[in-house]
């Protein structure tokens, strides 16, 4: 009897994440160029490599505060001091890698491979804006020593989902990375997910099982985009990412509480034909 248990329990636990694959495989989410541009613009620190001077060429690393220009490319405040800003004026091709949960090496990570170049004086204001807009406490910025350069990207290529059956990587040149879209509704994803996480959380999770089918024990919304949103749940002390697509696109932020309250309608009221029957 209790090897049948044993074996029952494993076949359920096997139907559940082949249930989560599935789920995953067709659930709509935005297209990889939008998204990897998205996640770029609304980042703020990454992992820098350059060519290192003092060190006979080997590869250098470091951990890097940025900003995206108006056309995603990344803009850096460098100071003359820094290692990593005499190799870059040595020799200017470098790699800027951003990882969308550094926990979690199956999520989203980007690396941009391109050139880091002095910007110019008439665009020096805008590079200023934006980079001050993103770091409001980088008054270090202001001293003689720093300047600000931007890395123009030659190609942007991206991993997700790595080491599982969902695995997605690709890559995009400079002029299709420049003339990508920024997703309108991911800047709100801070204040969406803290309120629905703080006040509504049994709400998130009645909503993720009702429309992924998988049996959650919780819910942690991570953030919102204009085609549904992203989830942190449990399942048997097992953790995992899903995506919860909206029923229709939001294009603004009101659109996602409407959809939130009508997905949460439909969950409750399949939920209490469940209980009656």
């Amino acid at each position: 009897m209790a090897a049948s248990s044993t074996q029952g329990s494993h076949d359920t636990h096997h139907d559940i994440f082949q249930l989560i694959h599935h789920h995953q495989e067709k659930a709509a989410r935005l297209p990889p160029i939008e998204e990897v541009k998205t996640l770029l613009h609304h980042s703020s620190r990454g992992f820098l490599s350059t060519f290192s001077q003092k060190y006979q060429g080997y590869p250098s690393g470091s951990m890097i505060d940025f900003a995206c220009d108006a056309y995603g490319s990344p803009i850096i405040a460098v100071s003359n001091l820094a290692l990593h800003t005499k190799d870059l004026l040595a020799n200017s091709r470098c790699s800027l890698l951003v990882a969308k949960d550094p926990e979690d090496r199956t999520d989203l990570i980007i690396t941009v491979q391109g050139d880091a170049l002095p910007v110019s004086e008439s665009n020096m204001e805008a590079v200023r804006t934006a980079y001050t807009t993103k770091h409001p406490h980088a008054f270090s910025v202001e001293f003689g020593d720093f300047q600000f350069l931007r890395i123009e990207p030659k190609v942007v290529r991206y991993v997700s989902d790595v080491a599982t059956a969902l695995f997605r990587s690709g890559e995009f040149s400079e002029d299709e990375f420049r003339t990508a879209k920024v997703d309108p509704i991911y800047q709100f994803s801070k204040p969406i997910a803290s309120h629905m996480n703080k006040d509504h959380s049994e709400d998130t999770k009645l909503i993720v099982q009702h429309y992924t089918s998988v049996p959650v024990e919780y819910a942690y919304m991570l953030d919102v985009d204009s085609l549904g949103f992203s989830v942190k749940g449990g399942y048997e002390g097992n953790s995992l990412k899903l995506r919860v697509p909206f029923t229709r696109g939001a294009t603004e932020r009101k659109d996602v509480k409407t959809l939130i309250i009508e997905m949460l309608q439909t969950a409750k009221s399949q939920a209490n034909c469940e209980r009656e029957q």
